[in-house]
């Protein structure tokens, strides 16, 4: 069970952003943001989006960094992942 951060890759409101989730549970990955004081509202279906300036932070609270195609690898196989065509 670990809780994975990404690459910043997505630009947007004039920084990058990365992708934090859990290779276990929605509850672990909850627990873990609001231990860090990332907002719900950055929640997005199955992982949280991360500002860059967050991520050595979050590392130091236990987060595993991993390149982009790792997490989401490791997202899929916990069966916690949610298709685009399934979001609303």
């Amino acid at each position: 069970m670990a809780i994975l951060v990404d690459d910043p890759l997505w630009p947007n409101h004039g920084t990058m952003w990365a992708h934090l989730v859990s290779d276990a549970s929605l509850a672990e990955l909850h627990a873990f943001a609001r231990r860090a004081g990332i907002p719900e509202r950055g929640f997005d279906h199955d992982h949280y989006d991360v500002p860059e300036a967050r991520i050595d932070e979050l590392v130091a609270l236990g987060a595993e960094r991993v390149p982009p195609k790792d997490l989401v690898r490791r997202l899929i196989a916990s069966g916690l992942r949610v298709k685009e065509r399934d979001r609303p």
